[in-house]
């Protein structure tokens, strides 16, 4: 599991106005830390460091040391608030977790074996991914980074579905405990789509891709 490491300083001053000056003079990006017992607490992040943190997918599905005027707290970041038109993030929302506590949140699935898949490579299919990641329940020491997927083995017509995922021990897919209903497909094979063009383009040329002679 990947460990990240972010130095914050309290925010004393709030609102919209106070975030622009702090990302246009000071080169921090506002945020909060909220949950647990303790009080929110507004926020300042040193936006080099945070910028390079959040450009790693792992960053948002592991748990972050994140330490305020040398205090350190353990959190996972929530949400994260971008400027409408500029690559810019105007603020984050980040949650403290405690050890003993699961929490929720959303890991990214990694597709293995795709060049390999039986379905693509024996039998002509295309893979079709219906989900690029999952909400699971568990304690911050299981948090994975991701889940794999192995596609190996699916053929045409076949969909992997969120109860064929193989989860780590003390991790929860949170869909499936609202009942059968809610096994939906991760990722399927499926036959290729042809266009009404490709059809037109394809009446005019015999079985060996040849133009057919009308004469």
């Amino acid at each position: 599991m990947s460990h990240y490491t972010l130095t914050a300083n309290v925010r004393k001053e709030l609102g919209k106005g106070a975030s622009r000056r702090l990302r246009r003079k000071n080169e921090q990006v506002a945020a909060i830390i909220y949950g647990g017992e303790a009080a929110p607490q507004p926020i300042t992040i040193d936006k080099p460091a945070f910028y390079k943190a959040i450009e790693d997918e792992a960053f948002f599905s592991s748990v972050i040391d994140i330490k305020v005027d040398g205090k350190s707290e353990q959190v996972v970041i929530r949400d994260l608030q971008r400027h409408p038109y500029k690559a810019l993030i105007t603020h984050a929302d980040f949650m403290r977790v405690d050890a003993t506590h699961e929490l929720t949140l959303n890991v990214p699935l990694h597709f293995l074996n795709e060049e390999n898949c039986k379905g693509v490579k024996d039998e002509g299919g295309v893979i079709h991914v219906l989900n690029n990641d999952v909400q699971i329940s568990c304690l911050p020491s299981k948090l994975p980074e991701y889940l794999e997927v192995d596609v190996a083995n699916l053929g045409l017509g076949e969909t992997i579905h969120l109860s064929d995922l193989k989860l780590p021990e003390g991790v929860t897919l949170v869909e499936l405990t609202h009942g059968e209903e809610h096994d939906a497909g991760v990722v399927s094979v499926t036959h290729p789509t042809v266009s009404r063009d490709d059809e037109v383009a394809g009446e005019g040329v015999d079985e060996d891709g040849e133009p057919k002679d009308d004469a």
